[in-house]
C-alpha cells in the first residue's frame, strides 16, 4: 500500500505541468457544460480530437526522430563539440544547429533531449532552443521574407545573429543546476 502511494506521489511529481494542465482542462470543460450546456461541450470534444488528429503527425514524426537519433548518437558523443569544454565554437555550432532545426516544437524539444543525453551542456541547448526560437531557416524563408521582404528579413537576421551565443554564454555562468530528465 505504502509503495503504491509513493509510486502514485512520485508520478505527480514528475508529470506536475500535465497534471495541472489537465485540472484546468477539466475546470474548463466543467464551465463549458454548466454555462452554454452539453451541446457546446461536444462541440468542444469534437473541435479537441480534430487538433489532436492535425497535431498527431507531427508529434509521432518528432518523436520518432528523437528515439532514432538517440540510438544512433553515442552518450557522450556530443561534448567535444557541444559541451561545458566547447566554447564559444559549441555555442555557435548549437546556433547554427538550432537555426537550420525545421519544424515545430514537437521536433526541437526532443531532439533537445538527445543532444543533452548525447553530452551537450545546458549553455549549447539554450543557444539551440534560442537560436531555433529567434531565427529559424524555416520561418524566415517561409514567412518573413515573402511577408516581409529580404531586406527586412536580412536586417532583423543579423540585429537577432548573436542573441542565441549570448544566451548560451549567460546560461553557462547562472548558478542554476540541470540535469536533463532520465529515461
Amino acid at each position: 500500500m505504502l509503495t503504491q502511494a509513493a509510486t502514485v506521489l512520485s508520478y505527480f511529481r514528475n508529470n506536475l505541468g500535465v497534471v495541472i494542465m489537465g485540472a484546468i482542462a477539466s475546470i474548463g470543460a466543467i464551465a463549458v457544460w454548466q454555462i452554454h450546456g452539453p451541446e457546446r461541450f461536444r462541440h468542444a470534444l469534437d473541435h479537441a480530437f480534430e487538433l489532436f488528429l492535425f497535431i498527431m503527425p507531427s508529434l509521432i514524426t518528432g518523436m520518432l526522430l528523437a528515439a532514432s537519433l538517440r540510438q544512433l548518437v553515442a552518450p557522450g558523443a556530443m561534448a567535444k563539440w557541444m559541451g561545458a569544454d566547447s566554447g564559444w565554437m559549441g555555442l555557435i555550432i548549437a546556433t547554427i544547429a538550432g537555426m537550420a532545426t525545421p519544424g515545430g516544437p514537437m521536433a526541437a524539444f526532443p531532439l533537445v533531449l538527445v543532444l543533452a543525453a548525447a553530452g551537450a551542456d545546458r549553455g549549447t541547448l539554450i543557444a539551440f532552443v534560442s537560436a531555433w526560437t529567434i531565427n529559424g531557416f524555416q520561418r524566415v524563408l517561409v514567412y518573413e521574407v515573402p511577408l516581409l521582404g529580404i531586406e527586412f528579413a536580412l536586417l532583423r537576421l543579423i540585429v537577432s545573429l548573436p542573441f542565441p551565443i549570448f544566451m548560451g554564454w549567460i546560461a553557462r555562468r547562472l548558478p542554476i543546476t540541470w540535469t536533463p530528465p532520465a529515461r
